[in-house]
């Protein structure tokens, strides 16, 4: 944790604001995952999330967004409603690290540098690169092939609001689909431990982030206008 605020500092004093207005913050919520392992509920968070984000907000009603969050997802097939998966009793965990952008889309105009309170929701979707450690099923329990690398389209729905002149107050829920099926270790990328494969190895696995951003906004007035 201390290590993003460090981060924050950091980025802070490099940040132009003579452009367009900024947004620098924090995101804290939950994880869960979705897929061969354990329970199929989409929205069930069971471990910490946390993370730092960056806005550029280039009109009222869109904004580049970059961010990086990380999290242990786990699961439990004992946790599972489905009988079969609750008989198998698998279960793994594992670190995810991501590093994402994108464009975030208000659905009503959101000019911070009006005084009046304003709430809107929102979408986000862009490209993440996720990192985590390749996980493959040995004697019933998880194991470790290899740090691996994916890429993820990550899909946002949120609600936010400006509860001061300078603080953003957001809720949001992001499922990401990953280009990989090795984080649940349901399916190793090592052709040598292909005779470990199970589920439907047509189905990649899926992560979610939910919870709350706060972000402090910066930056002299911008024109909204064509250049």
């Amino acid at each position: 944790m201390n290590r993003i605020f460090n981060l924050l500092f950091v980025i802070f004093p490099l940040i132009s604001i003579n452009a367009q207005i900024h947004e620098i913050g924090v995101f804290i919520g939950g994880s869960n995952y979705i897929g061969e392992i354990g329970p199929t509920t989409y929205i069930a968070p069971n471990e910490p999330a946390i993370g730092i984000l960056y806005k550029w907000n280039k009109s009222p009603r869109h904004a580049y967004r970059f961010s990086y969050t990380q999290s242990k997802i786990k699961s439990n097939d004992l946790d599972s409603k489905e009988i079969s998966r609750n008989q198998r009793g698998y279960y793994f965990e594992n670190n995810i690290k991501e590093f994402a952008a994108g464009l975030e889309f208000n659905f009503f105009e959101f000019n911070l540098h009006e005084l009046k309170n304003k709430t809107t929701p929102y979408v986000y979707s862009g490209l993440s690169y996720v990192h985590y450690e390749g996980l493959f099923f040995g004697d019933g329990a998880t194991k470790s092939d290899a740090n691996h690398g994916t890429i993820a389209i990550p899909i946002i729905l949120g609600v936010k609001s400006n509860i001061t002149p300078n603080f953003v107050l957001g809720l949001e829920v992001g499922a990401r689909y990953t280009f990989a099926d090795d984080i649940d270790g349901s399916n190793p990328t090592n052709k040598n431990l292909e005779n470990l494969r199970f589920g439907n190895l047509n189905n990649n696995d899926w992560y979610v982030f939910s919870g709350l951003t706060l972000t402090y906004t910066f930056g002299n007035k911008p024109c909204y206008c064509a250049e």
